[in-house]
C-alpha cells in the first residue's frame, strides 16, 4: 500500500473513532441512569417491606405475650378473659 492511502484510512479512522466512541459513551451513561432508577427503586421497596414487617412482627409480639399471661397467670377468671380478647377487650 502507498504512503498516501494509509495516511488517508488514518484520517478518516481516527473521526469515525472519535465518533463512534462518544455515542457509545452517551449509551452507556443512559444505562448506568436507568440501573441507579432501578437500584434506588429497589431499595426504597425492600424499605417499605421491612417496615411492614416489622408492624406485623409487633403485633404477633403483643398477642404472644396476651397468650403468655393467660397461660401463666392463675386460671380464675380464664373463661371470662378469653371472652374479653374475642371481643376485642384487652385487660
Amino acid at each position: 500500500m502507498d504512503a498516501s492511502v494509509v495516511f488517508s484510512l488514518i484520517g478518516v479512522s481516527i473521526p469515525m473513532v472519535a465518533i463512534v466512541g462518544g455515542i457509545g459513551s452517551s449509551v452507556f451513561k443512559r444505562w448506568a441512569s436507568l440501573k441507579e432508577k432501578q437500584m434506588e427503586i429497589a431499595a426504597r421497596t425492600a424499605g417499605e417491606q421491612a417496615a411492614q414487617y416489622a408492624a406485623k412482627i409487633e403485633r404477633l409480639e403483643a398477642h404472644v405475650a396476651v397468650l403468655n399471661r393467660i397461660v401463666t397467670d392463675r386460671n380464675d377468671g380464664l373463661t371470662a378473659q378469653i371472652e374479653s380478647l374475642r371481643d376485642g377487650r384487652i385487660n
